[in-house]
């Protein structure tokens, strides 16, 4: 597992939960290498019926499998306006984190839940939205 070391975990305007930064990140850093652990879609189906249920990603080439995020990468929140993406690499088993944008000292890393920072798509909760830092 890989991390900057600036990250942390604290309450979320967002709801539970988030990670922050302590220090700048410039856009296009890479923010952290989580590890994941693969599952089959059988094992989804289970895990759909348990509190973990929000905190897996859909994983693998056709979208069957699932994967539970080691290291920060089940805690980072959902937004429309991301200033992180996820990039999931199927061979190494890792799901890399990286800035879309520059991102303030104190200010929340977030990602779109849907994979991609501009699909809009409706999600499985309701979301709230904070605004930046100015």
């Amino acid at each position: 597992m890989q991390r900057i070391p600036s990250l942390f975990i604290a309450p979320s305007p967002l709801g539970g939960r988030g990670v922050f930064t302590a220090a700048p990140i410039p856009m296009g850093s890479l923010i952290e290498v989580c590890p994941v652990i693969a599952l089959s879609g059988k094992d989804r189906g289970q895990i759909d019926r348990t509190g973990l249920y929000d905190y897996y990603f859909i994983w693998g080439e056709e979208d069957q499998q699932c994967a539970i995020a080691l290291g920060y990468g089940s805690l980072y929140n959902h937004s429309f306006e991301p200033n992180a993406e996820y990039r999931a690499d199927f061979d190494g088993l890792t799901l890399d984190f990286y800035a879309l944008k520059d991102i303030e000292a104190g200010e929340e890393v977030t990602v779109n839940y849907n994979g991609d920072p501009d699909n809009k798509e409706k999600v499985w909760f309701r979301p709230r939205q904070t605004s930046r830092p100015k």
